[in-house]
């Protein structure tokens, strides 16, 4: 009897102790975000939306007004200064457009392509505010030494197949890479999860499983995370600089975090300046295509 008197008495102690806590967040403006990238051989490519609500209902109706349009955007290399034009093609979803800023088609005489090793700057002129960045192309791409398929192991679906590399990381610290593929021409340049340094790999030549990219809108099962026989795979591979790694890292941390009330607390590192966020990313890439056997 007394131990269920204590019992009791405990439950009313810790239910007496309950405080209904509640926040009052103000809402926050929203700001200019900026996706920008130059890569070798290419135009540079520079999407700008505006950040939304925490807590806002996102719809594609939402994604069509985040677009910010009529910016003046322009690409230096130091030598050259090329005004960008504005864009449109269809978007993932239905009815959607993607708007972006790049070369100019209509006056080419001072376009910009990017190089192995050069520096280049960014200037968007938006709503009376001016936002710079900058980056650089890694020197060279280090692209991986040979490209394999082999069977995915532990896998009792004999059709899928594991793409592995192996690649040669040039001595000296402070070489950072970034990974992206594409199959069967239907699918655009995904992601791999994650970018990764050569702080363990540093003069070595290593060996790597890398997986299919992932559409961060439609993420596929862990054990659907492999090629298929027949699929013509092309690895898109590439270097990039410690601005963009510290970018990506951040930004992969961030997402991964996202509903985990317990994940350690995290800011995106961009390197756009006056308050926007998202960062401009020099890529040194190099392409292979081969199919899966």
């Amino acid at each position: 009897m007394k131990f269920v008197i204590g019992c009791m008495l405990t439950v009313l102690i810790f239910t007496g102790c309950e405080k209904d806590i509640s926040f009052d967040l103000d809402d926050v403006e929203p700001v200019l975000v900026v996706d920008a990238e130059i890569e070798n051989d290419r135009a540079p490519v520079v999407v700008l939306t505006r950040s939304f609500s925490y807590f806002e209902n996102f719809s594609p109706q939402h994604l069509d007004s985040a677009f910010v349009h009529h910016a003046e955007v322009y690409i230096s290399n130091g030598s050259a200064t090329h005004r960008l034009k504005e864009y449109s093609r269809p978007l993932f979803i239905s009815g959607q457009l993607l708007y972006y800023y790049t070369s100019d088609s209509s006056d080419l005489s001072t376009e910009i392509k990017g190089a192995f090793g050069g520096n280049y700057e960014l200037r968007v002129v938006s709503e009376g505010k001016t936002y710079l960045s900058s980056t650089s192309i890694p020197a060279a791409s280090q692209f991986p030494d040979s490209l394999w398929f082999i069977p995915a192991p532990q896998n009792p679906d004999t059709l899928t197949r594991a793409l592995y590399v192996r690649a040669t990381d040039p001595p000296g610290r402070g070489n950072y890479y970034r990974y992206f593929t594409s199959r069967n021409s239907n699918e655009g340049f995904l992601p791999g999860e994650g970018v990764f340094d050569d702080q363990v790999i540093d003069g070595t030549t290593y060996s790597l499983v890398f997986p299919p990219g992932v559409n961060r809108n439609n993420p596929v099962p862990r054990d659907e995370n492999f090629f298929y026989k027949g699929d013509t795979v092309t690895l898109k591979f590439t270097s990039i600089n410690r601005a963009s790694y510290t970018f990506w890292t951040t930004w992969e941390f961030a997402y991964q975090s996202i509903g985990n009330p317990f994940a350690q607390p995290n800011k995106v590192m961009g390197n756009i300046s006056n308050g926007a966020l998202g960062a401009f990313c020099g890529y040194a890439a190099g392409y292979r295509t081969l199919i899966a056997p």
